[in-house]
């Protein structure tokens, strides 16, 4: 165990020996590229969502979010308002006695993210709030209240590529937290 520890730090340490004056272009660029991706006025995103943790016994939603970057916000730390749409599907079943119920929820939501301005472009962290419509329905009798709620979210995109983020979320409303793939239809990308 210890003879492998020191075979690997030596080869660590060799590698960073050699490193060269391309090696030092390539990491200037790669550092360039990664500051060039950033949620702005204009970008627009929208990609497929996986939730975790839900309505009732649901603890697995399959959705999708939308979003737009609306307005620079100068005064507020130069972040960026964004207005997301997001859409998501739970359902599950449940018996009671000799009865079984089915229960689905699609959960429709409207929220204004504040996108924090960083340095590091790749990285965009948001906290949003809005409300959202709950259709529910029951198979079998029964009735479910469909309604208004309120959405209280917390939020981050990590930019792989210029046109292709990772996305999760996490808060009320919906599910209690949310991953998936966003894909930018064009703006400032």
């Amino acid at each position: 165990m210890r003879r492998s520890f020191l075979a690997l730090t030596a080869l660590c340490a060799l590698s960073l020996t050699a490193a060269s004056p391309s090696h030092a272009q390539a990491t200037a660029a790669a550092k360039r590229a990664s500051n060039s991706s950033a949620f702005a006025v204009g970008y627009t995103d929208i990609g497929p969502t996986l939730g975790l943790g839900g309505l009732g016994s649901a603890g697995l939603s399959f959705g999708g979010r939308f979003e737009r970057g609306l307005k620079a916000l100068p005064d507020l730390g130069n972040g960026v308002l964004g207005f997301q749409v997001s859409v998501d599907y739970y359902s599950y079943n449940q018996n009671i006695g000799t009865f079984d119920y089915g229960y689905s929820f699609i959960p429709i939501g409207a929220t204004a993210n504040y996108h924090f301005a960083l340095v590091n472009k790749k990285v965009d962290p948001f906290v949003g709030a809005g409300l959202g419509y709950l259709v529910a329905n029951v198979t079998n009798g029964g009735t479910f209240n469909s309604g208004l709620y309120f959405i209280g979210r917390a939020g981050v995109r990590y930019f792989w590529k210029p046109n292709m983020a990772l996305y999760a979320d996490l808060g009320a409303g919906a599910a209690t937290l949310n991953a998936g793939l966003m894909f930018g239809l064009g703006g400032n990308k």
